[in-house]
């Protein structure tokens, strides 16, 4: 069967149109993009206008993949922005190109989908030719990954929200970890700046409950809010609609906002009267995992840190961070316990974190040994008696409602006049505090606030993975 290659429609226009210039731009684009959020991504929400306005943020979102995961198949949707169908279109006719080379597409699967489903699934090419929201996401993939990935393209050209179920339905089986989903929107069009800033949120805000028919009224309170100038609040609706069918009622996995712009914030094309926004969302995992592997790399990081500082007074010498398993690249908050003869022995750490976990562990492992003030610093004898132990903590979240705290789940931050104090989820089990003794000892004697002073505080939820202390 002869071949019929998917060329470009947008290149030198949405995006620079030669290699050089593309890499460049990418390049850029992803210097300046958001540090890694999450754990084990599934899916990417993703603007798809011309990079000038909306790279950053596409920047940020593809960001967050792990770039040396091997991935079975990537499912690039979007939806159609030129030719109404019943239902979907995928590309069966060869592969698609961009300045950056070759992107292979399983024409044998989409092949298979159109076999199986026809009523949802039709090969149809020329609803691709001149396409842009699948493109445009392709030269963000290939920079992180190079060229060695597969896609599925599938564009939406239904409206209807029972036709995006039943598509949904089909390609759920594939939301697995071997695999990874590209959903392809814009959110407002047309209003001026600050209407769409707070729009955007809303339905920003409406994607992140994982829930479609909230999704479903939030476009229809929009639309009928008679903000000016606005033509939709999210232009690829159906290909979001679809993600949230898929991944609805999944307690195991969890959508989080990593970037906004809309193209009014450009500096030099962008102008208020009317403008387009743009977020870029990710599907990933509800809570940090590590394999066996990650764990005692964390370990044996954290112990050749302290041992060299207490020996020789110098910093333990790091690989560089590409050679760290991406779940040791996170941004996020840890503290690292060491304890002698099942004793306290320090405890330091951080609740969030401007640099990766594997680095924060190491650094908080030497400031546990030498600087917690309420210990002597550790010696070269103490080093064959010291046990150590990890906990990984989620972003914080800030309550209304104590009683969303749960006991030995959830660790605590308390905020109040200018003072803080922390408890870890594991404070509550080692004492057997209930709830109100594990708000009131914090609060008095972290905190500083007294007894009752959380109750004019601000008070923010955390969990904690505790990667078990190592015996030497």
């Amino acid at each position: 069967m002869k071949t019929i290659p998917r060329t470009p429609a947008v290149a030198g226009r949405f995006y620079a149109g030669t290699p050089g210039k593309l890499q460049e731009e990418l390049a850029r684009l992803f210097a300046q993009a958001r540090e890694k959020e999450c754990n084990n991504v599934r899916a990417v929400i993703s603007p798809h206008a011309g990079y000038v306005f909306s790279g950053g943020v596409a920047a940020s979102a593809f960001n967050q993949i792990d770039a040396r995961k091997k991935y079975k198949r990537i499912f690039v949707i979007g939806s159609s922005h030129h030719v109404r169908l019943k239902a979907a279109a995928v590309y069966t006719s060869g592969d698609f190109l961009t300045p950056l080379g070759v992107v292979t597409v399983d024409t044998e699967f989409c092949g298979q989908l159109a076999t199986d489903y026809p009523d949802l699934f039709t090969a149809d090419s020329q609803a691709h030719r001149a396409e842009h929201s699948i493109e445009v996401q392709l030269p963000f993939l290939q920079y992180l990954l190079g060229n060695d990935f597969v896609i599925i393209p599938v564009i939406i050209g239904t409206s209807r929200p029972e036709v995006c179920k039943r598509i949904a339905e089909v390609l759920s089986a594939y939301i697995r970890e071997e695999n990874l989903f590209v959903i392809s929107t814009d959110f407002s069009h047309y209003p001026p700046y600050n209407q769409a800033v707070d729009i955007d949120a809303r339905t920003k805000d409406a994607i992140l409950t994982n829930n479609p028919d909230v999704l479903l009224r939030t476009i229809r309170d929009n639309e009928n809010s008679a903000i000016p100038g606005l033509a939709t609040c999210l232009c690829g609706w159906t290909s979001v609609l679809t993600l949230l069918y898929m991944t609805t009622g999944n307690k195991l996995l969890k959508y989080v906002a990593i970037d906004y712009k809309n193209s009014g914030d450009d500096p030099v094309y962008g102008e208020r009267e009317q403008v387009v926004g743009y977020w870029g969302i990710t599907v990933c995992d509800s809570e940090l995992r590590f394999s066996a592997t990650e764990e005692k790399l964390l370990l044996d990081l954290a112990r050749e840190s302290m041992e060299q500082a207490v020996t020789t007074g110098k910093k333990s010498l790091l690989k560089p961070q590409g050679q760290y398993p991406g779940a040791l690249q996170h941004h996020c908050g840890a503290f690292v316990t060491l304890h002698q003869h099942d004793r306290l022995r320090g405890c330091i750490g951080r609740i969030q974190s401007d640099v990766p976990l594997y680095l924060l562990v190491s650094e908080m492992a030497v400031a546990a040994a030498l600087y917690d003030d309420r210990f002597p610093p550790v010696t070269k004898k103490d080093l064959e008696e010291i046990t150590i132990d990890i906990t990984v903590l989620s972003p914080l979240e800030e309550i209304r409602d104590v009683k969303r705290i749960e006991p030995g789940r959830h660790g605590i931050l308390i905020e109040g006049r200018g003072r803080s104090g922390v408890f870890l989820p594991q404070v509550a089990t080692e004492t057997g505090w209930n709830r109100e003794e594990f708000l009131g000892h914090c609060s008095r004697d972290k905190a500083g606030l007294g007894w009752d002073g959380w109750k004019t505080a601000r008070i923010f939820i955390f969990t904690g993975i505790k990667i078990a202390y190592q015996r030497p």
